[in-house]
């Protein structure tokens, strides 16, 4: 019976100390643009620009069981308009371990053309994008205690539209 409670007492120390579950962290590895295809047509001042961004975040897995996610979604707004969006796949990110998502954003400028806020940062040369990401997922410890996690990464992309490429980003992580 001592043995039992001992037993218990330890397993009870543990959960509560070193498989405490934590939650992922996000890390920016790289955001790049792919696929420009501007153009301009003067009189009528009408603007076509079609980007893609290809982005790749750095999930950290702190636990010391696997973190197991189901498919994300990442949505890319202009001055908080969705103008893109990307599924991000289900996966599974091992023990103390972290993997590498990729995903593409298409912003369709099309739909933008008329927003005079828009026409404006593309002639003065520069677009502000935020690349918002959630990625659901849940935490199982040796299958007795479950937690859902929400890893969530805000990044603010900075795209010169003369030059074609990023040249500021900066993202910021946060768990529901």
């Amino acid at each position: 019976l001592i043995l039992i409670f001992l037993l218990f007492i330890i397993i009870l120390i543990l959960a509560l100390t070193v498989f405490k579950t934590k939650s992922p962290n996000t890390k920016l590895v790289s955001a790049s643009l792919d696929g420009v295809a501007p153009s301009v047509s003067l009189p009528a001042a009408q603007i076509e620009l079609n980007i893609t961004i290809d982005i790749k975040i750095l999930v950290k897995n702190p636990n010391h069981v696997s973190f197991k996610h189901g498919q994300g979604k990442s949505y890319l707004l202009y001055q908080g308009n969705q103008v893109g969006e990307a599924d991000i796949y289900p996966g599974k990110i091992p023990a103390t371990g972290s993997t590498t998502v990729p995903y593409r954003l298409t912003l369709e400028a099309d739909e933008l053309a008329s927003n005079l806020s828009f026409i404006t940062d593309v002639i003065g040369g520069q677009l502000v994008m935020q690349a918002n990401t959630r990625i659901p997922g849940r935490i199982n410890f040796l299958g007795i205690y479950k937690k859902h996690v929400v890893v969530v990464s805000e990044c603010q992309l900075r795209i010169a539209v003369l030059a074609m490429n990023i040249t500021d980003k900066a993202c910021k992580d946060k768990t529901n």
